[in-house]
């Protein structure tokens, strides 16, 4: 649609005629004004073995890209087994909530730390498993919680590069 449909309030759309947002977007994910040089977007669907989704997401954890790392954890949530949804998921929660703490959203950043902390525990509890695909579950919810007490500090934004996680690999 380009320019003119988004002015005109209408979405922008793909091939298939789904809801697409176009507009470029800066490495914690905030929309950018259309004609601005964003970073590069992940592309949505992409089905990764377990491990090239881990070492991606560090990847762009470590490059301060948080939000994108969550699209990284979104797709393996969707296109995984049923058994570890909730690991994904969990990690994804992770990922956004850094997201939000960096943008300097303290409330919704603590919340979504605190509940993806609760999801990769639970799911670590309920197989006995602590280390899925070279992953520290244990430390990555300890980092969590540990983020979200200073978060709710409200010392401003976070360094999304400085916190990012260390997931195991």
């Amino acid at each position: 649609m380009g320019n003119a449909g988004a002015a005109a309030g209408s979405r922008d759309r793909d091939v298939d005629g789904r809801a697409r947002n176009a507009r470029p977007r800066d490495g914690l994910g905030r929309p950018l004004p259309y004609g601005s040089e964003g970073v590069a977007r992940q592309p949505e669907g992409v089905v990764r073995t377990p491990r090239e989704t881990v070492a991606e997401a560090q990847a762009l954890l470590d490059a301060g890209r948080p939000f994108h790392a969550h699209e990284v954890f979104e797709d393996a949530w969707k296109s995984g087994p049923e058994a570890e949804r909730t690991l994904w998921r969990g990690l994804a929660q992770l990922a956004v909530g850094l997201t939000h703490a960096a943008r300097g959203n303290a409330t919704g950043g603590a919340r979504l730390l605190r509940r993806g902390a609760g999801a990769v525990e639970e799911w670590a509890a309920e197989r006995g498993e602590d280390r899925p695909y070279g992953m520290d579950v244990t430390g990555v919810a300890r980092w969590a919680r540990e983020l979200a007490a200073r978060v709710d500090e409200g010392s401003g934004p976070v360094d999304a590069v400085a916190e990012a996680p260390r997931l195991g690999l």
